[in-house]
């Protein structure tokens, strides 16, 4: 059964199949005190990378080369001045950059993921989809969704105290 998928998405908010092909959704967001590209919001994200972030993704590698899942190493915390699509933010893939929308995915024979940054109408959205393409990708998907969703909503709660004390520029 596929999730259920709010109406409406993030303005500009692209998804990685159609609603009812989805193994995995989830969007959230937060209010913006000041307008700042998708780019941006990437950015000050991987500034500062959440504790254990790099030893989860260890994790990850190690269980999940067994299956014949590349490595993807985590996170880089590097920032990125400019990018187009075919470029790549660490390990994912490009798709879109626009300055409110920066959809980013990473592809493989058990699942395609998209994570979309949206930064429209005072907002920054965060949504991620999941196609799975066999038992493996949906047996990944059971602990990785709902870690997603903590991971993403922790992101969030530090990107806002962030932006709450730097000054626009």
């Amino acid at each position: 059964m596929p999730p259920r998928i709010p109406a409406p998405l993030p303005p500009g908010c692209d998804l990685i199949a159609a609603a009812d092909r989805l193994a995995f959704f989830d969007s959230q967001s937060i209010p913006l005190p000041r307008p700042i590209t998708a780019l941006e919001g990437w950015n000050l994200q991987m500034a500062r990378p959440l504790p254990l972030m790099a030893l989860a993704f260890r994790i990850r590698d190690a269980i999940s080369a067994r299956f014949g899942v590349k490595r993807i190493g985590g996170f880089s915390g590097g920032r990125a001045a400019a990018v187009k699509p075919g470029d790549h933010l660490d390990f994912f893939l490009v798709e879109r950059a626009d300055p409110q929308v920066l959809s980013l995915t990473e592809r493989d024979r058990h699942l395609d993921v998209m994570t979309c940054i949206t930064t429209t109408g005072g907002r920054l959205a965060i949504t991620s989809s999941v196609v799975t393409h066999n038992s493996f990708g949906r047996a990944y998907m059971l602990p990785v969704g709902p870690a997603h969703r903590l991971i993403v909503r922790a992101m969030l709660r530090r990107l806002a105290q962030d932006l709450a004390v730097q000054p626009a520029g």
